[in-house]
């Protein structure tokens, strides 16, 4: 018979594993001998985006390469003595390429990819390039930024047990380079979940809310960022019931590169706890499982699989730790990152460090973390978590980092709370507590579910010194962060988030700028953001007008032609517009213009001119002396008693226009005690709309976590019963395989 060309031809397990792949099958199973094709073995159906065996044509093709003579020098066994020379010489030469990061991208493959021939399914999968491990690392423009992503995946096992993080710098004992470190005792990974981790863009803690990861992304970018080379080693303890299990799996681009690999392999061994020793778990055979092995050791730092279990009795019981190997280097060919400068950091030297802020670091105290953040882990660390769990340690090169809030840096706090569209967020805001000193220290920083992404985000750009001093702590969790976690996606969202702490910021420098020593004005105009001291005669000019009706002048521009009025007129702060003075202000002006008429008509004296430069002396001498007749007696007689007129007139004047400014002022308090009653009954209107809001909050987020709770369950139910649709399946296509029953029927 022919067969039958639709149906998919079985695969052998192999040996390696493409990141590419992620629609076929793993077995697991630990086997003690090769047993044959014919017996059954538990099949675990893994999702999209694990690490799937290579097809048998590209598993040929792989074992062509290995047994080239270019090549053969790399195949080590524990059985070869003199594995450390050969691996030191090989290791030696691809560590002499690629040493920049940023110059590390140019690779161009040499397998032969048209000897692969297309899967008997034919369809296509997407092959991933070594190459893009480094343009998928790119993405973390900040060494930092890689740290933190390694941070996180370790805060994320505390629900798991982990206790520490501990980063750490240690030698290579292969060839006395310097590698990373970074350990914790969380709760492992079982070898399916390292193959999750080792994937591209599979994340199981998309969705939650107690996680940050989200694009399954992070593990990947940050190791390559820091160096050319990862391993990890990971133990479990056994789940429902399961043994405890411990893997090893190796991401490198030097080897790739090396071997001329146009895929993403990764070489992995898996164990498990038999007894009182470690079984390999054999997924296709002895000899892939060996070849994995082999491969780790000519390409790892450690050069046997005692070295190997050396990691795994550091890690004890359950935990994680990864080795970063293989660090990039600056131009200068010296290492991208700088543990010597402080034995207790890890700092990064190039743009990020300046040195004129590491001075000003430890004259001013409260603005430290400002000015060092960008190139020291210990201050990013510190300010990188608004909160970390109780008794969760973040250790760095052996000292704690110690947590830090940006808040107790601050004075004068004030807190905001801004809400958008189905979302809480409360903006804290104050100055630094070294505002005084006039350093240019401002920005806010922006949480997301706990963790800093935004840091010092500088919202108002002012011209002059607008804005200096003030710093601000935000938790938005409704904005989604980019993939590097180190920015928001720039969506209309993130746009309102921006404009409004921005006039929150300008309100309150507006506010409160005149109690760090700067003067107080408008948001627009030269003077704003201007010291005190420096304001000069512009100050004394503004308070001598904001004053002058203290001494009996009108309030007015200094510029202005109100500006002490004659006939010494008591001053209105109500202005030239206001109805009730009009009427006092005409009978000023009458009884003034009848003054200048009646001194006009009055025979003038006949005094002769003096110099303006002699002494001047009383009017009355000089008339009695030039005029001593009755006339001038008459005259003066009739002057006094105008002035007598005019007086009395000037005093009822006066009176109505005190009894006029009383009316207006009783009329004023009463309006402003209107007001202030209406004001009182809108704040408790606005506190009692704040209650019910925060109770329709509480009320739908409890609503949204019933109904997360209700679509969980269903998951299961729903994963439950595809689970036993298979196996019906399953057992519908062995009784379909079953030879048919014969029947004899025998006569007597």
């Amino acid at each position: 018979m022919e067969p039958n060309n639709n149906k998919p031809l079985k695969q052998e397990r192999c040996e390696m594993i493409d990141l590419g792949d992620s629609d076929s099958d793993v077995v697991t199973g630990d086997t003690t001998d090769d047993s044959s094709d014919d017996d059954v073995k538990p099949e675990i159906v893994l999702p999209l985006g694990f690490l799937d065996p290579l097809t048998p044509e590209e598993r040929a093709l792989m074992n062509k390469k290995v047994s080239d003579p270019v090549h053969s020098s790399l195949r080590v066994t524990n059985e070869v003595s003199n594995v450390g020379e050969t691996v030191g010489e090989s290791n030696d030469v691809a560590v002499n390429e690629f040493k920049q990061f940023w110059n590390a991208g140019g690779y161009e493959a040499k397998g032969d990819r048209a000897a692969v021939e297309t899967e008997p399914c034919n369809m296509d999968r997407l092959r991933v390039n070594p190459q893009f491990l480094h343009s998928n690392a790119t993405s973390h423009k900040w060494a930092l930024g890689a740290f933190a992503e390694l941070l996180d995946n370790a805060l994320d096992e505390v629900c798991n047990g982990a206790s520490y993080v501990h980063l750490d710098v240690i030698k290579s004992k292969r060839d006395h380079s310097k590698m990373l470190l970074v350990e914790d005792n969380g709760g492992g990974m079982s070898p399916d979940m390292l193959r999750q981790c080792m994937s591209l863009g599979y994340s199981s803690k998309s969705g939650q809310d107690n996680t940050i990861g989200l694009y399954g992304n992070g593990f990947k970018t940050s190791t390559m960022r820091l160096g050319a080379d990862v391993i990890v080693f990971s133990r479990s303890r056994g789940r429902d019931g399961g043994s405890s299990t411990q893997s090893v799996g190796m991401l490198s681009s030097t080897f790739l590169k090396r071997t001329n690999k146009d895929e993403i392999v990764v070489p992995m061994i898996d164990y498990k706890k038999g007894g009182s020793s470690w079984d390999m778990i054999v997924r296709s055979s002895r000899d892939d499982w060996r070849q994995n092995l082999d491969t780790l050791l000519v390409w790892s730092p450690f050069s046997s699989e005692a070295e190997l279990f050396k990691e795994f009795d550091l890690i004890k019981d359950q935990g994680t730790r990864i080795v970063i190997y293989n660090l990039w280097q600056d131009d200068q060919g010296d290492l991208e990152l700088d543990f010597d400068t402080d034995k207790y950091d890890i700092q990064i030297k190039g743009a990020n460090r300046d040195e004129k802020k590491i001075e000003m670091a430890n004259t001013y105290p409260n603005s430290r973390h400002f000015l060092t953040y960008s190139h020291s882990l210990r201050s990013y660390a510190a300010i990188l978590y608004l909160r970390v769990p109780p008794g969760f340690r973040i250790i760095l090169r052996g000292r704690d980092v110690e947590h830090h809030n940006l808040v107790n840096d601050m004075m004068y706090k004030q807190e905001h709370v801004y809400r958008p569209v189905r979302a809480f967020a409360s903006v804290i805001i104050g100055f630094v507590k070294d505002a005084k000193a006039h350093i240019d220290v401002q920005g806010f920083c922006v949480y997301h579910k706990n963790r800093l992404i935004r840091p010092f985000w500088r919202v108002w750009n002012a011209a002059g010194s607008g804005g200096r001093g003030i710093i601000g702590v935000i938790e938005a969790d409704f904005v989604k962060p980019a993939h590097d976690k180190q920015g928001f996606e720039h969506t209309s969202v993130l746009i309102r988030l921006e404009s409004r702490i921005r006039e929150i910021q300008k309100k309150y420098w507006g506010d409160n700028c005149h109690q760090i020593g700067y003067v107080k004005g408008p948001f627009s105009g030269k003077q704003r953001g201007r010291p005190a001291s420096d304001s000069g005669n512009n100050q004394a000019s503004d308070s001598g007008e904001e004053n002058c009706h203290q001494i009996g002048h009108a309030k007015g521009s200094i510029y202005g032609k109100r500006r002490g009025p004659d006939l010494n007129t008591p001053a209105s702060d109500s202005g030239e517009d206001d109805n009730s003075v009009q009427p006092t202000t005409k009978k000023m002006k009458s009884v003034s213009n009848e003054l200048k008429d009646d001194r006009q008509n009055a025979p003038e004296p006949s005094l002769k001119r003096r110099d303006h430069k002699q002494a001047a002396v009383p009017v009355t001498t000089v008339i009695h002396s030039q005029h001593p007749t009755n006339a001038g007696s008459n005259e003066i007689e009739k002057l006094k008693k105008e002035n007598v007129e005019l007086r009395e007139k000037l005093k009822k004047i006066e009176g109505v226009n005190v009894a006029s400014l009383k009316r207006e002022l009783q009329y004023e308090k009463d309006r402003n005690n209107a007001m202030e009653t209406k004001l009182k009954q809108a704040e408790e209107k606005i506190e009692e709309f704040d209650k019910e809001q925060e109770t329709l909050i509480d009320i739908f987020s409890e609503e949204r976590s019933r109904r997360d709770e209700e679509e969980d369950k269903l998951r299961r139910r729903l994963k439950e019963a595809s689970k036993t649709i298979e196996d019906l399946e399953k057992k519908l296509k062995q009784l379909e395989n079953r030879p048919p029953v014969v029947s004899c029927k025998i006569e007597r």
